[in-house]
């Protein structure tokens, strides 16, 4: 059955919103908005400004998790002063999820490649999650989408390089490509299944660069900005905007398109797909 997509091209706070509202689910209680802070130094990731109103119309926490790697969001502290810099904390209520162990284990029973992710604790505290993805190329991902938001992003530190390492945290940076991107999948099974359908899902095609918000030192976006959408449905979102990629007439697209295929992106949503826990298939409304 095919999942609905709403999609317009006008990028604006408040088009965010309206779209969020077009998606028809509300999320009650206390909602977790995840989003991508911003490495220090990056110049591409969404700004508070840009998610303000629809962050606040759903009275949402931004929640994040410390990263696995160098820089200035490894480390709870750093990762605060980064919150603070970037001022996410200015405006909302934000929470980092693994900022005090131990982390919460979350079964995968079907999982492909491992059978158990690791998140932050704090997740517990949650009702409902609001994903805001600012759509763009990724180092090794390929690209970065709902998908990615769902199983390195709210993993844990440790969680990120259990991931990566596909069960084994020591293998994070060597680990069999595919199996990483089948990892990712499997990871964001388990946090669909804990929410239950209680989650919408925001792509913003905006900045697109190679690189992904992570990187201090990211390319500048290679393509023009293509528009905002919104799902129920974190595979079917991630599709459609591959789709849209495919089907620009911006020649700066095979640059993007080079980094998608080279990390061959489009195996984690393949995987997601087989899962279950969204749909391939889906119908494209433009607002």
């Amino acid at each position: 059955m095919a999942s609905t997509v709403y999609f317009t091209r006008q990028i604006t706070p408040e088009k965010v919103l309206e779209l969020y509202r077009i998606a028809g689910k509300e999320l009650t209680g206390k909602v977790a908005v995840k989003l991508h802070s911003g490495e220090v130094g990056n110049q591409n990731f969404l700004r508070p400004e840009f998610w303000k109103p629809v962050i606040e119309a759903v009275n949402g926490t931004v929640v994040e998790c410390n990263t696995a790697y160098e820089g200035e969001r490894n480390t709870t502290q750093k990762h605060l002063k980064t919150l603070e810099k970037h001022e996410w904390s200015k405006y909302f209520p934000t929470d980092l999820l693994d900022a005090q162990g131990p982390d919460w284990e979350l079964p995968i029973p079907d999982g492909t490649v491992i059978q158990k992710n690791y998140v932050g604790k704090n997740l517990k505290n949650y009702d409902s999650l609001l994903v805001l993805s600012h759509f763009k190329g990724h180092p090794m991902g390929g690209y970065g989408g709902a998908l990615k938001q769902l199983s390195i992003g709210i993993a844990s530190s440790f969680g990120k390089a259990y991931i990566h390492g596909v069960g084994k945290p020591e293998n994070i940076w060597t680990a069999d490509h595919d199996s990483f991107l089948e990892a990712m999948a499997d990871a964001a099974y388990s946090v669909v299944d804990l929410f239950q359908g209680n989650a919408v899902y925001i792509n913003v095609m905006k900045n697109m660069s190679v690189d992904c918000d992570c990187c201090a030192v990211a390319e500048d976006p290679c393509m023009q900005d293509i528009g905002i959408l919104v799902s129920l449905d974190p595979v079917a979102i991630d599709q459609a905007c591959l789709d849209l990629i495919y089907a620009s007439d911006d020649p700066g697209k095979a640059h993007l398109i080079e980094r998608i295929e080279s990390r061959n992106g489009a195996h984690t949503i393949e995987m997601a797909a087989k899962h279950g826990y969204g749909s391939k298939e889906y119908e494209l409304i433009e607002k």
